[in-house]
């Protein structure tokens, strides 16, 4: 079959030997692919930051597709089946997916105890396959994958595997209260999204921080909301003191993570030499924009080793910080009925639809920030 395949830092291709997976555990499903995104999260394997990426690997988190073979254990689904994909693989039974935590499930990822499975990603995420390719494996089929209701075009379906549950669990961890200010750092897909279903929970003011014009000129339209480059305001943590009477804004949202830009040292010290998880530059924003008693709620992904944070000024603002991988599985029956309802219109984020085959020029131009991408979805030819 056709996968995309790493072949180390910048270096991705389509590879056409790949064996199309096969049942492992009663409990999988082979899914037939018809559509996958390439996440900013991608662009962190992508680009050499996170850790235990072997070569090889086939990436995609976010993919639907049709149900083909199924394990013995799979008794919800059908052969046939079209499936929402969560990025999450959670098993449903263990402490943590029975409170709904099923980015945070115990046993689908051996490797490491901080986090979850995610179909995919490194080794550091439990090193499954993902659906950038013909065909993909899916563990605990009996848990993750949802329905698609009839009425959903694919594109928006794809987009509710990840960037829309993680943007509306951005503003729902936020807490926002009718009114309230929020800031979120990031226009990239996800912090589009929170900053659209920030106005869900009451907010009376949204602002947007970037430095890419076309991502700025995209979530005002998309989001109808405030939006800023970094670039021109001198200092963005000056800049919002001052537009919320010298107060910080209620909410602050990382919508960015590793790869923030905006303060050398962060830079040179998290993405350069990585001695630290990541750029934390957008953090540090947050936490020194959001007002005191505040809350910071975080969704860009960072590294698993130290990195370089405020807490000083964390603890003497009394802040409360709010982060997690989202719970897909938990939020999806919601987030169907505002797609069905039209609240949330998520496949107006898609920019660019690119074969499966060009999977490389895909990766280098949403890598490159080219053609104004925002959100691009890959399409095997057999779909």
């Amino acid at each position: 079959m056709l996968a995309m395949n790493f072949r180390g830092p910048y270096r991705v291709r389509i590879d056409n030997e790949k064996s199309i997976p096969a049942i492992l555990h009663p409990n999988d499903a082979i899914v037939r692919v018809l559509r996958s995104c390439i996440c900013g999260s991608d662009l962190h394997l992508y680009h050499g930051l996170v850790p235990d990426t072997r070569v090889g690997m086939t990436f995609g988190h976010e993919f639907v597709g049709e149900i083909v073979e199924l394990g013995s254990l799979v008794n919800n689904l059908k052969v046939g089946d079209r499936v929402i994909v969560p990025f999450n693989v959670s098993c449903g039974k263990c402490a943590f997916c029975k409170q709904g935590l099923y980015g945070n499930c115990h046993e689908s990822n051996p490797s490491a105890t901080a986090v979850g499975g995610f179909l995919g990603y490194s080794h550091t995420a439990g090193g499954y396959d993902g659906g950038q390719a013909e065909y993909a494996r899916v563990p605990y089929a009996d848990v993750g994958p949802v329905l698609i209701p009839e009425w959903m075009d694919l594109d928006d379906a794809v987009l509710l595997t990840d960037i829309v549950p993680t943007g509306y669990q951005a503003a729902e961890m936020g807490g926002i209260q009718k009114g309230d200010t929020v800031v979120v750092f990031g226009a990239g897909p996800v912090g589009i999204m929170a900053a659209k279903c920030a106005w869900l929970f009451g907010a009376g003011r949204v602002i947007v921080i970037d430095h890419l014009h076309y991502r700025l000129d995209f979530v005002r339209q998309y989001a109808q909301c405030e939006a800023y480059d970094f670039k021109e305001l001198g200092d963005p943590v000056v800049f919002i003191k001052k537009t919320t009477d010298s107060l910080g804004a209620d909410v602050c949202i990382d919508a960015v993570g590793c790869e923030a830009a905006g303060n050398n040292m962060n830079t040179l010290l998290g993405r350069r030499l990585l001695l630290q998880g990541g750029s934390t530059t957008a953090l540090h924003w947050a936490i020194n924009s959001v007002k005191k008693g505040g809350i910071v709620s975080i969704v860009g992904v960072y590294g698993p080793i130290d990195a370089l944070v405020p807490i000083g000024n964390v603890v003497n603002k009394g802040i409360t910080i709010r982060a997690n991988q989202a719970s897909v599985k938990r939020l999806l029956p919601k987030l169907i009925e505002h797609v069905k309802s039209g609240v949330l219109n998520p496949k107006e984020v898609i920019t660019h639809r690119i074969p499966l085959k060009e999977v490389a020029a895909a990766y280098h131009i949403f890598s490159r920030k080219l053609d104004n991408c925002i959100k691009p979805v890959l399409i095997p030819d057999n779909a």
